[in-house]
């Protein structure tokens, strides 16, 4: 076990537990070895982390890292992905002249979570907070795209966009829109990924078709692409 404490022994030795779970499955024996607590210290603490989520069994029953351990890592993903979207797409607008937004799905529905609006000049204007449709718009189809098949099944249904267009937008990694979700407004969106390679988030930029034509993506795929792939190559850093 670590020489390393707080001075509260009983969290030194749970978090001893769950840092050793990190590498991967342990019998209590392994945990025993690996951390240098006693058996029946290490059984009662893996025990009391299993009831609260943070540690599970696997089908051997040994101890695993449970889906508390998860979902508090995907919340820190979050609050890391948020702090570095502002300026990420403060410099997205700055280099493609339209407003950005960053969007996450909650369901069917994708969400606005940060936005670096286009300073002057029409603009599609999307407030942060703003719930906009799954059915619709490059964001939606990026936030889709790279689901299983069921799920891509069950999303085109009654969608402003097909099958064939989400495949072709995960061959070449990113997608466009004209006038899917508003008549007269085009996008370009690309994933952003979390540090496990699932598709967690769009980037994307949208603006009038009078600026950006009916091929927006020739112009700005590149940008928006970069853009993303900054993102996820900052979640996928300690």
């Amino acid at each position: 076990m670590s020489t390393k404490n707080s001075g509260v022994g009983v969290l030194d030795k749970a978090a001893a537990i769950l840092n050793t779970l990190e590498a991967g499955p342990h019998s209590l024996a392994e945990l025993v070895a690996a951390t240098g607590i006693a058996r029946p210290t290490a059984h009662r603490l893996a025990v009391a982390l299993e009831f609260h989520r943070y540690v599970a069994r696997d089908l051997s029953g040994r101890f695993v890292l449970g889906p508390r351990s998860a979902e508090l890592g995907a919340a820190a993903g979050e609050d890391r992905l948020l702090a570095a979207a502002a300026p990420a797409l403060a410099a997205l607008r700055d280099a493609t002249g339209e407003s950005a937004q960053l969007y996450k799905r909650q369901g069917d529905q994708r969400i606005c979570v940060a936005v670096a609006e286009r300073l002057s000049g029409l603009r599609d204007s999307v407030p942060v907070g703003a719930a906009l449709t799954m059915q619709a718009g490059s964001a939606a189809q990026i936030l889709l795209a790279w689901e299983d098949s069921e799920k891509i099944h069950r999303g085109v249904a009654g969608a402003r966009f097909t099958a064939a267009q989400l495949a072709a937008d995960r061959r070449r990694g990113w997608a466009q829109s004209v006038g899917e979700r508003e008549a007269g407004v085009t996008s370009v969106s690309a994933p952003v990924r979390g540090p496990n390679g699932k598709v967690i988030a769009a980037v994307s930029i949208s603006g009038p078709i009078e600026r950006l034509g009916r091929q927006p993506g020739r112009i700005h795929a590149a940008a928006v692409v970069a853009t993303a792939a900054r993102l996820s190559e900052y979640l996928a850093r300690e």
